[in-house]
């Protein structure tokens, strides 16, 4: 009853026959592959006898350093799938270069590290220490008004201890005549 119900239902991928591999497809799959691997290898072996005979023909011209670095670059850089098919032209895709222990450089550069706010901070920090200083040494409009402000209120202070001096003059005069008088 229960294979009749499976028959006429939907059947589901876990209710279906897994079905193994057997050891002797294997091999023969393992085989096929392996001539597959020699037949490859046969075929690379005939374009470098080409090569060869090209490479030949070159070395009788002088070959310069940079050529022999850009053909390394090319050997080092092989296309993977159907990419050596497709030309890509994305301005952002960067290609990665492999670079060397000596040339990379450890920066101690502090400002790459802070975050937005802290760079924004320190500044701040700056400017107000500048301002200051040129607030010191009166260059700043502000501090020239700040100058001349000074300078009248030592006049006023000034000229007002100087008539408090008359006016002590005066009344010690005024005693004196009184103490005269008496």
């Amino acid at each position: 009853m229960i294979s009749k119900q499976l028959s006429r239902g939907k059947v589901h991928h876990k209710g279906r026959r897994r079905h193994f591999t057997d050891a002797e497809e294997l091999r023969m799959e393992m085989e096929r592959e392996k001539r597959e691997q020699e037949w490859r290898e046969k075929k690379e072996g005939e374009d470098s006898d080409e090569e060869g005979k090209k490479g030949a023909a070159a070395a009788d011209k002088p070959a310069s350093d940079s050529d022999e670095d850009s053909e390394s670059d090319e050997e080092e850089v092989k296309p993977k799938g159907v990419s050596g098919l497709i030309e890509i032209e994305n301005p952002n895709r960067v290609a990665q270069k492999m670079k060397k222990a000596s040339d990379v450089q450890l920066n101690d550069d502090t400002s790459s590290q802070l975050s937005r706010r802290e760079r924004e901070e320190i500044a701040r920090q700056r400017n107000a220490a500048r301002q200051r200083k040129l607030q010191e040494e009166g260059k700043t409009d502000q501090a020239r008004a700040d100058l001349a402000r000074l300078a009248v209120i030592r006049k006023q202070r000034e000229d007002a201890a100087k008539k408090r001096e008359e006016q002590k003059k005066a009344k010690e005069a005024a005693e004196a005549t009184k103490n005269t008088k008496r």
